[in-house]
């Protein structure tokens, strides 16, 4: 017998634009796909009344350590520099796989509770081979849809970021991609993680990138965060290596050259930008519409939760106004008139759905509401004095609806938030992230006073 979802009479933003907008409309979910989207749907389903909601899709971030979800806050005031010696430095050799587990426990069922709904989890914390392990058993357990990117250990600084010779250990990675994704088909899928150049001699990056392609996973670095990682010309690097291709992700981008963006355009590449940690820590201005500049479809990501807030609405409204920001800035110093072409409300909750499902390598299954995608769907309840009377659905999402205003969250057809509330051990996850928080931060004191 199939699993039927009726979600009724809302205002549906499709983000598909062979489906369009429906200011009142219906979406049917069948055993986990949507079959429909229409304005008026009859059918024998469960009825979730969506009545003075706007329906969207889920949320897609491209980039998370959610590992650092133990230690939120820690690093409020933090610069690039600083996060680098205070959390992989400091905290990162702390961790254990239970820290590990913990973390990505509560880390992503706050991506539900703010209706993200797909995670691309940056897992740069494999001190052990428990951890990946530990880090893949909390996104199962939690449901979310996640690719799961395993990165290198964190037990040194100088070991694993400075000119490291330390490459990714192939056997256990090809144990995790055998063990826990034989196939690809499944809710979580896997990517590779990888230092890059600058942080990697040269024999380390072709060996992981060559790794990766061994097992057909795709690849996710950072690139020009920052002027010193800028001035190590990483996208050029790696095209002198032969390394380019679409299956890879650079992350921030804030200090590429010209040539480089065209480097990875030219090349099928994706980017994720995460303007708050961008413009707080000092990687550089947001680069979203350089991105859109050179054909490319950036997508928005979170980071870390050490030192920003970890939902989507914070990375909208960072990249919108860090944008206009630095183009009214650039036209009042050229005393020249403000484009008409400057970055839209509505383009960015394309970049926070539709566009991150394409840098996930995901678009065939979400990012949009569409006959035949998976049914990752989220309702926001327009009725709150925050969001209401909406004039334009796009902006009331986008510019102003919170984490608060998140009622419904569906995943794979499986609803995981309901009437504003998750459908979770909410307390336990709480408690473990908790004793895992007591637990480093003891760690820490002990080591200092070693």
């Amino acid at each position: 017998m199939s699993n039927r979802i009726l979600l009724r009479g809302g205002h549906v933003l499709s983000m598909d634009p062979d489906v369009g907008d429906l200011p009142q409309g219906d979406v049917l979910i069948e055993d986990g796909k949507i079959v429909a989207v229409q304005r008026e749907i009859s059918a024998d389903a469960e009825a979730l009344d969506m009545t003075g909601r706007i329906v969207i899709p889920g949320f897609v971030d491209t980039h998370r350590h959610t590992w650092e979800a133990s230690i939120r806050n820690v690093a409020p005031d933090a610069t690039l520099d600083d996060y680098f010696v205070d959390i992989l430095d400091t905290f990162a050799p702390l961790y254990t796989p239970e820290d590990v587990y913990a973390a990505n426990l509560a880390g992503s069922l706050e991506c539900l509770n703010a209706g993200i709904t797909t995670l691309v989890d940056w897992s740069h914390i494999n001190n052990t081979p428990a951890h990946p392990d530990a880090a893949i058993q909390a996104l199962k357990e939690t449901g979310i849809r996640a690719q799961y990117a395993y990165g290198s250990a964190n037990t040194s600084l100088a070991d694993y970021w400075f000119e490291s010779r330390i490459a990714i250990p192939g056997d256990d990675v090809r144990r995790i991609r055998e063990t826990h994704f034989a196939s690809d088909d499944g809710l979580l899928t896997m990517a590779l993680a990888t230092r890059g150049p600058g942080f990697c001699v040269n024999d380390v990056v072709t060996a992981e990138w060559a790794l990766a392609r061994e097992l057909d996973i795709p690849i996710t670095v950072h690139v020009a965060m920052g002027r010193l990682a800028g001035r190590f010309g990483m996208v050029r690097q790696l095209s002198d290596l032969g390394l380019l291709g679409p299956d890879t992700t650079y992350i921030h981008c804030c200090y590429l050259h010209e040539d480089e963006w065209q480097m990875v355009a030219d090349s099928g590449g994706t980017v994720s930008i995460a303007p708050q940690v961008e413009v707080q820590m000092g990687h550089g201005w947001p680069p979203v519409m350089k991105a859109v500049e050179y054909g490319l479809r950036p997508s928005l990501s979170i980071d870390v939760v050490t030192t920003v807030p970890g939902d989507m609405f914070t990375q909208i409204r960072a990249a919108f106004g860090a944008e206009r920001a630095r183009v009214n800035a650039d036209c009042w110093k050229a005393n020249m008139p403000v484009p008409d072409s400057m970055l839209t409300a509505r383009q960015l909750l394309e970049m926070a759905t539709r566009n991150g499902a394409h840098v996930a390598g995901l678009e065939h299954r979400t990012g949009s509401l569409t006959p035949g995608k998976r049914a990752d769907v989220v309702a926001i309840d327009a009725t709150a004095l925050n969001v209401a009377p909406v004039h334009d659905a796009a902006a009331a999402v986008t510019l102003s609806a919170d984490v608060s205003n998140v009622d419904t969250v569906i995943v794979d057809g499986v609803v995981h938030k309901r009437d504003g509330r998750l459908v979770a051990d909410v307390d336990r996850a709480r408690r473990l992230v908790q004793e895992s928080c007591d637990r480093l931060l003891a760690a820490k004191e002990a080591k200092s006073a070693a």
